[in-house]
């Protein structure tokens, strides 16, 4: 038997307008906003890090290094760094806190996609998630492979992920911050598509900039995310190649994955 729904119109395809932010930009005020809201050596991460390279003979590679908290701590503690980002927002930022410290990295802008090296290194650097920003899956399987090749024999590759359960969080991210000038800051993100099926969530983030009680100016961050299941992302890593695949959770060594986790160490 044939339904009545099959009467109805079918919806034609929605067209993406041309002038519509690319996904994962990273602009400038979203840029300024890191700057306030993570500085460099700020977040927990870095004494995770700093034990794991402990002893770390060769170059080591942050992919995604944004605007140097996690770079700068690794080189002041002696690692030969180096690092590439996609925004050149973010790597004008990094670059800046490098100078001002006497740093001098080797930096480049380059995307995951297409990033790539003469020579390899002893350890490659993924934290905070930065790996889920690759929304695709095909893409996200080749660039583990585009790691594992840049890897010399017995090096090591330390990803962080958020937890599937990010995935369906539909609360909004409402905060703000004052800059050194007195301007307020202000970003509200809200989750406009979440794909179960393709484990995909798209979030706008608005990023404001207020003065005397006036908005000023205005940036739209779309930013696409692709969750991973913890023994997919396992299955995925031996897949590029990649053994010996240890998971701990929350930036501390040997404590398990659990419900409560909020970030999870490969």
């Amino acid at each position: 038997s044939v339904s009545k729904d099959d009467d109805m119109p079918i919806a034609e395809p929605i067209s993406v307008p041309t002038n519509a932010p690319h996904p994962n930009r990273y602009g400038a005020i979203c840029t300024e906003v890191y700057d306030l809201d993570k500085p460099p050596g700020s977040l927990p991460d870095v004494p995770f890090y700093l034990e794991r390279l402990a002893g770390t003979d060769g170059p080591i590679l942050e992919a995604g290094v944004g605007t140097g908290r996690l770079l700068i701590p690794l080189l002041e503690a002696g690692l030969e760094v180096e690092g590439f980002d996609r925004s050149a927002d973010m790597l004008a930022s990094c670059a800046r806190h490098c100078a001002a410290r006497g740093l001098a990295p080797a930096l480049r802008q380059a995307r995951f996609q297409d990033f790539g090296y003469e020579h390899d290194f002893a350890a490659i650097l993924v934290p905070a998630g930065t790996f889920t920003l690759l929304d695709d899956f095909a893409e996200a399987l080749a660039v583990l492979k585009r790691f594992f090749d840049h890897l010399r024999p017995g090096g090591r590759l330390l990803i962080d992920l958020m937890p599937l359960g990010y995935l369906t969080n539909e609360r909004p991210d409402i905060r703000t911050w004052t800059t050194p000038s007195g301007d307020v800051l202000r970003i509200e993100g809200r989750a406009v598509e979440i794909d179960l099926v393709r484990q995909r969530r798209v979030t706008h983030d608005r990023y404001e900039r207020w003065r005397d009680g006036r908005l000023v100016e205005t940036e739209l961050e779309v930013m696409a995310f692709r969750l991973w299941g913890l023994k997919e992302f396992e299955l995925a890593l031996a897949a590029a190649g990649f053994t010996d695949i240890l998971v701990s959770a929350d930036h501390q060594p040997g404590r398990p994955p659990g419900r409560s986790s909020r970030i999870l160490n490969f």
